[in-house]
């Protein structure tokens, strides 16, 4: 019934309204809002029909308003000031006061590299707010959006989508993970090493093959695939003390829990395994939104230090020490 009611009447027509008051000049309002006199004058003829009014007569070389113009001439003002201020201008965005929800979605590698660092200058920056970190992967990120589940997600981030707006953060590499005692491996490993020692293989869904099988088999090579997982975190207790080796990215090998803490190391892979983009993905109708805006560029910043500090750290294992 709302839409039916406002659909005879132009608003257009208050800002006509409105620039009279302010002219008292048909050709001084045409000027001002770049219309020729004659649209002017048309316009003026169905505002006068829309209030059923003259609202404005004419006086020699001014247009004197009406009773009725003067009487209303307060209330369309606000109703514009309103509309420009409320509505059409979004509120700005203050960190210190946001007291609801900031929702990230991250793959379980995004969320071991960022977690901690997203935690830290997020909650200094918005001290009232709480962060909500849940799972996504990237054939369910595009879901997590759309149903409104998170504001953001972290990740491999799928391309040509029309509801999402999205950037690349960084590119990550691959490298070989492992045991230098358990292993006899050192650094850089060789094709000979790699597709002798058994891997261990990270997938989404647990595939026990990945893209690297058959680059090995287009050289001739094949590799022993002995155990599956989809949790990075498997790593961990899988490759310290045993003959085992686990391609996996690059920064996810640099961190404490993978490397030092475990005296592991890693090396680049002995054949072309292509690296891939971690990208930021986000609703595009929230794109002009400041809270929106505020939150890319925090991420953004966030990542790029923490992606920073991680490739600062030794590729090798801290030396056990001597008790």
């Amino acid at each position: 019934m709302a839409q039916k009611y406002w659909r005879k009447y132009d608003l257009n027509l208050l800002v006509t309204f409105v620039t009279l008051m302010e002219t008292r000049s048909v050709t001084g309002a045409a000027e001002r809002l770049s219309l020729g006199q004659s649209a002017m004058s048309h316009s003026l003829a169905r505002l006068r029909t829309m209030l059923d009014d003259p609202l404005f007569e004419r006086r020699g070389h001014q247009m004197v308003p009406t009773a009725r113009a003067l009487d209303i001439a307060p209330k369309i003002e606000a109703l514009l000031d309103t509309l420009a201020t409320d509505v059409l201008t979004p509120p700005a965005f203050e960190p210190a006061l946001f007291d609801g929800q900031i929702r990230l979605g991250l793959t379980d590698y995004a969320e071991l590299i960022f977690a901690p660092a997203l935690f830290d200058t997020l909650n200094q920056q918005l001290p009232l707010a709480q962060l909500s970190l849940r799972p996504v992967d990237r054939r369910h990120c595009l879901d997590a959006i759309k149903n409104d589940d998170v504001d953001a997600v972290i990740g491999v981030i799928p391309e040509n989508s029309d509801i999402l707006d999205s950037q690349v953060l960084y590119r990550e590499q691959h490298v070989c993970l492992f045991d230098p005692q358990s292993t006899g491996l050192d650094a850089p490993i060789s094709v000979a090493d790699f597709v002798a020692t058994p891997h261990a293989l990270v997938s989404t869904y647990g595939q026990l093959s990945s893209p690297i099988d058959a680059r090995l088999e287009a050289l001739g090579y094949h590799r022993q695939v002995v155990m599956g997982s989809q949790r990075f975190l498997t790593v961990r207790q899988l490759l310290k003390g045993r003959q085992l080796l686990c391609t996996v990215p690059e920064l996810m090998a640099r961190l404490d829990t993978f490397n030092d803490a475990n005296h592991l190391a890693f090396s680049p892979p002995p054949i072309d395994v292509p690296g891939f983009d971690i990208g930021l993905a986000w609703r595009h109708q929230a794109s002009g939104h400041p809270k929106m805006q505020w939150l890319i560029g925090q991420i953004t910043t966030i990542v790029d230090k923490r992606v920073a500090s991680l490739k600062a750290l030794s590729t090798q294992p801290h030396a056990q020490e001597e008790t």
